[in-house]
């Protein structure tokens, strides 16, 4: 009557096995660490980099706990903070002797430390919030007003093109502030251009009016418009945010907008807020532009001469420096995606694919200077960089490719670069919070205590009030706990504050399941059954009411959820796994536990499960 099949332990004993292998990374804690990265697409991360940072650090006299080439990055752990810092120190002053042009990020951090093995099981500790692992909490103001501005001056250059190719005379197109300002001799021409501006710029509105003798056509975006720039701005930036904070190896950054024109970053784990600050704030745009291959351009190469008027001097990757024309003819505005690929030799190559207009740019650039030099200039923090300088071989238009000597992981991060680009509307830290990993140590040993004693309490009451069955039921909620950290890892869920309230609250929700099971269970034995007959009974006929309590309780949680937002959704993503796993372990574990023990016994007189009224009688039996 109450026997397990095999199959059934054999799922109870995989779910022990895995349960206890994914949580056990939470075990092992975090060391302190210093991450080394790029800072510029140009610079190779590679083993002598690895070196170099470990003969940094041999002669600062810091002994790490390892230094390793990890993913896109380089990092070293310590066993405290404070050779942290120092390793630091030492490792920027090394890497970054120029501290306004600097070639790496080194950026402290933490670092979980697993075991090799299980790192190598794909087995990961569960990734912990803002408020239990410290870091660094940034609100971002967006300059809105700005990112209409920019539109308006890219329409400004779009309409000018548009008018040359219809052959449209005006008198000047300028933009003051938002609007575009069209001026024309006669009343026909500025028609026309009303005409063509109806029809392929449809975001505009236009208004017609005279200024003395000449006809001002002013255009203006409108509103609609206005608030489909301003969203594509924040996601914009949002998405530059992700790209350029990916860098820091943070682990499960929050990155969302908040109102209209906010957006709020949280970087656990970071302890370095300068740093933190200086990725957010980098960016990279593209510009295409032709090469001087005059005669004083020449001579400024050879001769090392002053640049000729309109040109100005870069440097190429291998160091060599070129001479380009200052005059822009694509910017990265224009730029539709980025992507790795490879030339028609297998080399690595970023595939670039422009939009309509600047397709038709670049289609009549390279149709008008076949077989001239052009270049491909890359500019972060300021600084450009010709990454490319190719001569024309024919005519293209929307998509080309980047092509020199490049290595796969470069090809990959100048990809990254071109993709984010520059931020849509600039952007300033209006509120600047950070908590110490003291502080979320503190967090971390209050929220843990809180689960220990509940856990306690409730087990205590258990075997007290229950007896075997208690500490069966204990046991059920222990392998409850393990099986939702195990869960929380292998999703690599972020555990908040709210997140261990919700934990402590599970183990309550949990062993209501073995209370009902243990006095069903009693039930049955006040009624006469017999003892086997009361197990078999108790576990099948709380199990309605078991799935009802749970089933309007998860609905709940789904719907905090689905309509929550921060802390609310960490308490509610705890809430719901811990009532899915309370389900299996309280049901499913604990009755194969009680077959396990009870189940082979043929002739069982009596369970321990406390003490048992008899409504009948005045006396009450306690079965031991």
């Amino acid at each position: 009557m109450n026997r397990y099949p095999v199959w059934k332990y054999a799922i109870i004993l995989i779910a022990l096995l895995v349960g206890g292998l994914f949580a056990l990374p939470n075990v092992f804690g975090e060391s302190p660490a210093v991450q080394v990265s790029v800072a510029k697409s140009s610079v190779k991360l590679d083993v002598t980099a690895l070196s170099r940072v470990e003969e940094v650090l041999k002669t600062a006299g810091i002994t790490p706990e390892s230094v390793a080439m990890e993913g896109a990055s380089i990092k070293a752990r310590f066993g405290d903070t404070d050779t942290q810092l120092k390793a630091k120190d030492a490792i920027q002053k090394a890497l970054n002797p120029d501290a306004t042009n600097p070639s790496f990020v080194v950026a402290l951090n933490l670092l979980s430390r697993s075991p090799t093995w299980l790192t190598a099981l794909h087995a990961s500790p569960m990734y912990l919030g803002l408020d239990l692992r410290g870091g660094v909490h940034f609100m971002l103001q967006v300059n809105m007003e700005a990112a209409l501005t920019k539109r308006a001056e890219s329409l400004a250059g779009d309409i000018r093109t548009a008018f040359r190719e219809k052959n449209v005379r005006h008198g000047g197109i300028s933009r003051n502030g938002q609007t575009i300002e069209i001026r024309f001799r006669d009343a026909q021409a500025a028609e026309a251009a009303r005409r063509i501006v109806q029809d392929q710029f449809t975001e505009l509105s236009t208004v017609e009016s005279t200024d003395g003798t000449d006809v001002k056509l002013v255009a203006s975006i409108q509103p609609l418009a206005a608030r489909t720039i301003q969203e594509q701005a924040l996601k914009q930036n949002i998405t530059t945010l992700h790209n350029r904070i990916n860098e820091l190896g943070v682990a499960e950054p929050v990155i969302q907008q908040q109102g209209l024109d906010r957006i709020v970053v949280q970087l656990p784990g970071i302890q370095d807020v300068a740093t933190a600050k200086e990725m957010i704030g980098r960016t990279a745009t593209l510009e295409v532009r032709m090469v001087d291959e005059g005669a004083e351009a020449r001579a400024a190469l050879e001769g090392g001469g002053p640049v000729p008027f309109g040109s100005e001097r870069y440097l190429e990757r291998n160091g060599q420096p070129t001479i380009v024309k200052k005059q822009v003819v694509i910017t990265g505005d224009r730029l539709n995606n980025a992507a790795t690929t490879f030339d028609q030799n297998q080399r690595p190559a970023v595939s670039i694919s422009l939009d309509a207009v600047g397709g038709r740019v670049m289609r009549d650039l390279t149709r008008d200077n076949v077989g001239k030099l052009m270049a491909i200039l890359l500019f972060e923090r300021g600084k450009g960089e010709a990454i490319s300088v190719a001569r024309i071989q024919g005519e293209f238009g929307n998509s080309f490719q980047i092509t020199g000597n490049f290595t796969a992981a470069e090809t990959n991060s100048l990809a990254l670069l071109l993709r984010a680009g520059a931020l849509a509307a600039p952007m300033e830290i209006i509120e600047e919070r950070s908590i110490g990993p003291s502080l979320g140590a503190e967090n971390i040993q209050k929220g843990f205590n809180s689960v220990k004693w509940g856990f306690l309490a409730v087990t205590a009451f258990m075997c007290v009030y229950y007896l075997l069955f208690g500490m069966i039921s204990s046991v059920a909620l222990a392998f409850n706990l393990l099986l939702l950290v195990a869960v929380l890892s292998m999703l690599q869920a972020t555990l908040t504050l709210p997140g261990m309230a919700a934990m402590a609250l599970v183990l309550g929700m949990a062993i209501d399941a073995n209370v009902l099971i243990n006095e069903r269970v009693r039930e049955e034995l006040r009624n006469g059954a017999s003892p086997q007959a009361a197990i078999h009974a108790g576990y099948d006929r709380a199990w309605a009411t078991i799935i009802d309590s749970n089933v309007t309780t998860l609905i709940a949680g789904l719907a905090l959820l689905a309509f929550g937002s921060g802390p609310v959704r960490g308490f509610a993503v705890v809430h719901c796994l811990g009532i899915l796993t309370s389900m299996f372990s309280g049901v499913f574990f604990s009755r194969g536990v009680v077959n396990l023990w009870y189940g082979r016994q043929k002739k069982l007189k009596n369970v321990s499960i406390g003490t048992v009224w008899r409504p009948d009688s005045s006396n009450q039996v306690t079965t031991n």
